[in-house]
């Protein structure tokens, strides 16, 4: 069923292009929402798979807004946005 997501730390097309190619194995196709805020991803999703994009978004910077993250772990996430960012932007760059 197609949900959608709020989530943390997505600022560009960098940002989109990493969800959209690191969820697309695992999830299928994903819609990056780069013109709200917090911005909204949008994908086919079971209930029984909530929790594995919950842990794969946190794992690559952009958590949910309803994750509970202490100070730390905000911070975690914020640093590796930053480098998913780059790699992001970087694969865009280069046809990736």
């Amino acid at each position: 069923m197609q949900q959608i997501f709020e989530v943390h730390n997505v600022k560009c097309g960098g940002c989109a292009n990493t969800l959209i190619t690191a969820l697309k194995e695992e999830f299928g196709d994903v819609t990056v929402d780069l013109e709200v805020n917090p911005r909204k991803i949008t994908l086919d999703i079971e209930d029984n798979k909530k929790e594995d994009l919950k842990l794969k978004l946190r794992s690559l910077g952009y958590p949910l807004t309803s994750d509970e993250l202490s100070g730390f772990d905000k911070a975690a996430t914020t640093a590796k946005s930053f480098v998913s960012c780059a790699v992001g932007k970087f694969n865009v760059a280069t046809g990736k």
